[in-house]
């Protein structure tokens, strides 16, 4: 019995229409909207729900503003959220019905089990030939001229209860510890086997709550770039990106979110078994990130923001109807 990843984020936003442009933009499918709130979908039917913060079905915010509001985890079968109704009973706020069970963690998010609906889907990444290692003959690596997310990889918290959300997640959902920042970080996994983490929480000095990033994963380091670049050439604003992970080894590019918090694009993340043993890194801006270019690449000039165009056409440009 064990968590199989992010079923769907639901968010509380302030601007409705800007987040459905957003999202449509970040490369997603809607599948439903109204005047309420707007569905997503990534390749694999992972959920993106985004609704009117002033909506009565929401859960209550753990920070003011747009933000994250429920983290739908899912599970194989009706067996499996059956033995996680005995695990969350007693929690904060547990409710339990036969489609899901939830409670509120130690700060202050709802959290909601439920049967997956996520579908199988054959997509790969473009391998790469390293030394050594040829694993590409004759094929040339992608270019992509916008992305089209997988899924939702990981969430990311700032917490004023660290030790509390850590013991909440290992003993009542089994969550594995991956990597610390000793007494104020923690790399969490879903199960033995998976990514380097689906949850990061981060204890700062100043005790605050909220979210910092949902990030969304996609097939390869050219679709993180692929994506970054649409994303700045429709106006978003890049927070930072991209730029390299050494605690995870994933590439990343973060871009601020209408909906709350930061987004992630993010690929080629490490792949961890029962025999990984957790590190401890002090936390620092080398530590997040070995390299990054902050404020991004503009998506016009294929530069560093505010860089001059070179001449030529891009092989991602196309021809305006």
């Amino acid at each position: 019995m064990t968590i199989l990843g992010i079923e769907q984020i639901t968010y509380g936003v302030d601007d409705l229409d800007a987040c459905r442009r957003f999202f449509a933009d970040w490369g997603m499918r809607e599948v439903a909207h109204d005047s309420s709130q707007a569905r997503f979908e990534t390749l694999n039917g992972c959920t993106v729900l985004a609704v009117r913060a002033d909506d009565p079905s929401l859960p209550p915010a753990f920070e003011a503003g747009p933000t994250l509001r429920e983290v739908t985890w899912g599970v194989a079968t009706a067996a499996d959220l059956d033995g996680y109704r005995e695990r969350l009973a007693g929690a904060q706020g547990y409710y339990s019905h036969d489609a899901a069970v939830g409670c509120i963690d130690p700060n202050g998010m709802a959290i909601r089990v439920e049967v997956t609906r996520k579908r199988a889907i054959d997509v790969k990444g473009s391998p790469s030939n390293v030394w050594g290692q040829t694993l590409r003959v004759d094929t040339p690596s992608p270019v992509y001229d916008h992305a089209e997310p997988v899924e939702v990889g990981h969430v990311v918290f700032f917490t004023n209860c660290l030790a509390e959300q850590q013991r909440f997640y290992e003993e009542r959902l089994g969550f594995e510890m991956s990597d610390r920042y000793p007494e104020r970080g923690a790399f969490m996994r879903c199960a033995p086997h998976g990514g380097h983490h689906d949850l990061f929480l981060l204890q700062l000095p100043t005790g605050k709550r909220g979210l910092n990033h949902v990030a969304f994963t996609v097939r390869d380091i050219h679709e993180v770039f692929g994506g970054g670049l649409h994303i700045s050439r429709c106006g978003w604003e890049t927070q930072l990106g991209p730029g390299r992970h050494p605690v995870s080894s994933a590439y990343f590019w973060y871009f601020k979110n209408p909906a709350g918090g930061l987004i992630e694009y993010y690929a080629d993340e490490d792949q961890l078994t029962p025999e990984w043993q957790p590190r401890d890194f002090e936390p620092g801006p080398t530590v997040f990130a070995e390299w990054a270019v902050d404020g991004g690449i503009d998506g016009h000039t294929r530069r560093q923001v505010d860089a001059k165009a070179p001449e030529g056409k891009f092989m991602t440009d196309r021809q305006k109807s």
